[in-house]
């Protein structure tokens, strides 16, 4: 009993643990991004290398593991196949590190987060989220959407005065948030970032909608990161002509960078996606996008010694609060599988039952009466 009771409550918690690797995922990647930015590594050629990584990692276990269930590739699936590796790793992924280029890793991170807003509109247009007026649970999902968005401009733009939490004292007086942004570059790369949104925001719908006619994520994502590295080695190749000494790699930051943002967000990040979208959706995994500056803000206070602010701390309270929201508001939607299927296996065994007690009930009938006609005609015979 206690093993069946287990099953049900780890299925609900995967999508939940997916989305929050994640989160931590990318929150290493914007650092060690920007630090390979910084030695002069080319966004182009780093996510070309990205992907590189991520479909040698990633190609294996999907022809091993979806051996047999990988469907037939039709044009249909290909096209949309090239469409996806077209919209982030080439749009999103070269707009985002451009727009981290002009500015900061914090303000790349604060800006993003108006993708959940972006993805949730788009959704309701495209009617894969479901959203009515008068129901509480779709008031609590659109005022949970807009909440994590406005708690992380709170944690952005709000100072407020220093706290002490956990005993720890914050080393770094200034704000690495606008610390050397030219006004220009910080317009720039805002309109980067927001164009790389708005990409990322079609790429979640268009990979929500492939999964239903390409149902193997492993496989799904390979082709991504195949496609990916092809169309960014070509823009790559054009935006990079007069300096080829970009492609060279040592053993330094700019290999760790491509290592592990290949094979974390981009290989994993796909598949894990992919998975949580098949009973979630595209705004589920959108929805704690913003989660990654709360980590970011808790990691620094311990590791890097950052001075956390009450404007932080409202703004992370804002976020979850908001989370909270998207969370409840979407849990009648996507129920769990097991419920419903008892609930449709008790009925058809009620009617298999019924009908084979009135088929014996019939029988029985029949039986009863043939003997009785039987008993008539031998009566019949004495007479």
């Amino acid at each position: 009993m206690k093993s069946t009771k287990k099953q049900p409550c780890l299925k609900r918690m995967k999508p939940f643990i997916g989305v929050v690797f994640l989160q931590f995922g990318y929150a290493g990647m914007d650092i060690l991004s920007k630090a390979a930015l910084n030695k002069g590594m080319s966004n182009y050629v780093l996510v070309v290398y990205r992907h590189v990584f991520a479909f040698v990692v990633m190609a294996p276990f999907a022809l091993i593991l979806e051996k047999k269930v990988r469907p037939k590739m039709t044009f249909s699936i290909f096209m949309k196949i090239v469409a996806l590796s077209f919209l982030e790793p080439v749009i999103d992924q070269n707009l985002y590190f451009l727009g981290m280029k002009y500015t900061t890793a914090t303000f790349a991170v604060s800006m993003y987060n108006v993708l959940p807003a972006i993805t949730f509109v788009m959704a309701f247009i495209l009617r894969l989220e479901k959203i009515k007026i008068k129901s509480r649970r779709s008031q609590a999902k659109v005022v949970g959407t807009l909440a994590t968005v406005a708690g992380a401009m709170v944690m952005t733009l709000i100072k407020g005065p220093v706290l002490n939490l956990f005993g720890i004292h914050g080393s770094n007086p200034h704000n690495p948030q606008h610390g050397g942004v030219n006004l220009q570059h910080a317009i720039k790369g805002s309109v980067m970032i927001t164009i790389g949104c708005f990409s990322c925001a079609c790429f979640m719908i268009l990979q929500a909608l492939t999964i239903e006619a390409y149902p193997a994520e492993l496989s799904l994502t390979a082709w991504i990161c195949l496609f990916g590295t092809v169309e960014g080695g070509i823009v790559a190749l054009i935006m990079e002509r007069r300096n080829l000494s970009v492609w060279s790699l040592k053993w330094d930051t700019k290999l760790l960078a491509a290592v592990y943002s290949g094979i974390v967000c981009s290989g994993m990040a796909y598949y894990i996606q992919g998975a949580v979208m098949k009973t979630r959706g595209p705004v589920f995994v959108t929805t704690f996008n913003p989660l990654c500056m709360v980590i970011v803000a808790i990691m620094g206070s311990f590791f890097l010694a950052e001075q956390i602010s009450l404007g932080r701390v409202i703004g992370a309270i804002v976020i979850i609060l908001g989370l909270y929201l998207v969370v409840w508001g979407k849990s009648n939607d996507y129920e769990s599988p097991c419920p419903t299927t008892k609930e449709h296996t008790l009925p058809d065994k009620q009617t298999v039952d019924e009908s084979n007690s009135i088929e014996e009930h019939s029988n029985h009938e029949v039986i009863s009466l043939s003997n009785l006609g039987a008993g008539n005609i031998a009566r019949d015979e004495q007479v």
